[in-house]
């Protein structure tokens, strides 16, 4: 915690799929003077993501699925994104590798981790544990498409690596997360 920071009081405006609270809080400006200010936090957990490159067809694993906020937004609510999920107390690889079997149906080879991300920190205390990793295509273990139960409709895609960068520029992929993770990859795989 910083020392810049003194608390005054918080409030649970929601306690649903995550909690928001307001936190009223006097804050230390660099040139000393002090500051009351008021901001609301959304806390959903923590959570992994990951993205798997098969070699054999130099393909990428990525997921489309309806996302409400996007629609709410007025935007395309199909977004394309990695594998991902809440880590619910889990380790993050062990999430991970339930995540993409319930997702995609696929196992990955290896997982390597490149980066913890702050999602939105503006607002949200979410950390991403962000993984590179291998499959293959031809081996899916599991029929994937997401939990019924929880509402997933999740469409698998094998997206060749020199497009995926491409969607990105043309704004067909534009989910944070998955921009992040494709240009790790392009960025190691130049290296």
């Amino acid at each position: 915690m910083s020392e810049r920071f003194r608390p005054v009081s918080q409030e649970v405006l929601s306690d649903g799929w995550g909690t928001l609270t307001r936190h009223t809080f006097d804050y230390v400006r660099g040139d000393g003077t002090v500051e009351r200010q008021v901001r609301e936090v959304y806390d959903r957990g923590d959570a992994v993501a990951c993205l798997l490159h098969d070699p054999a067809g130099d393909t990428l694993l990525l997921t489309r699925q309806f996302r409400l906020p996007m629609q709410v937004a007025g935007l395309d609510p199909f977004l394309i994104e990695v594998p991902a999920g809440l880590l619910e107390g889990a380790e993050p690889v062990e999430r991970m590798r339930a995540e993409l079997m319930e997702e995609t149906g696929y196992e990955a080879v290896a997982l390597h981790h490149v980066a913890d991300l702050a999602m939105s920190p503006g607002s949200v205390t979410e950390s991403l544990a962000c993984y590179l990793g291998r499959y293959t295509r031809t081996e899916r273990a599991g029929t994937g498409g997401g939990a019924a139960e929880e509402g997933e409709d999740i469409e698998v895609l094998h997206v060749p690596a020199a497009e995926a960068v491409e969607m990105i520029a043309r704004g067909e992929i534009r989910d944070a997360k998955t921009v992040a993770l494709i240009l790790a990859f392009t960025l190691r795989r130049a290296g």
